[in-house]
């Protein structure tokens, strides 16, 4: 029910993506359904496996936050992504992908890269008709837990008129405990760390 109501009550808020990496992404998006579906699709995949490899490979999550290394050294990095993009199966890489991070590259934003892929995945999302939840928290959430989430948010009005309903966990120990849960264009902030931070506002405001 808490859920529920800080759901329907919850003004707009500007999530984390920067304008910078939504521009990216909405342009990758807007020229691989252009060319087509499969190709959208493709993109998809591939900036998948991508940030799979970013969070498993410490020199590449190095590589793209690295804005002083040669041009040689990010003609290397950049290979060294194509590759995590070709899976397992090393299916070659989409002119799409190699578009985009050709074009960070070259324009100094390869550091924007889990933006533009995180802006990239609400997209689809979106083209899916999906709703998708991601709910923070200080460490992972018990099953049982995200199965109440889940069951509370499938009844509000954004989730019914949505084809299917995604949710995430996303670790963040910042919040230090309790969750903050985003949703569409909206944020439930149940976090120990906003509750610390309104008491530190208000302490300051009575001093």
């Amino acid at each position: 029910m808490l859920a529920r109501r800080a759901l329907c009550a919850a003004p707009a808020h500007s999530r984390a993506v920067s304008s910078i990496a939504q521009k990216y992404a909405q342009a990758a998006y807007n020229a691989a359904l252009a060319q087509s579906p499969n190709t959208l699709k493709q993109l998809d995949q591939e900036l998948t496996a991508i940030s799979s490899a970013l969070q498993s490979t410490p020199s590449l999550a190095a590589f793209v936050n690295n804005p002083t290394i040669s041009a040689n050294d990010r003609a290397k990095g950049l290979q060294a992504l194509f590759a995590a993009a070709e899976g397992p199966k090393k299916t070659p890489v989409s002119t799409a992908t190699k578009n985009l991070f050709n074009v960070l590259s070259e324009n100094g934003r390869l550091a924007e890269t889990s933006g533009v892929i995180e802006g990239f995945t609400a997209l689809m999302s979106e083209y899916r008709g999906e709703a998708t939840v991601v709910v923070t928290s200080a460490t992972p959430l018990p099953k049982d837990i995200m199965t109440r989430l889940e069951n509370s948010l499938k009844s509000s009005q954004a989730a019914q008129k949505a084809k299917s309903l995604k949710i995430t966990n996303k670790v963040n120990p910042s919040v230090l405990g309790g969750i903050v849960v985003d949703f569409g264009d909206k944020t439930i902030d149940l976090s120990v760390a906003s509750r610390v931070n309104k008491l530190n506002a208000l302490l300051q405001e009575s001093v």
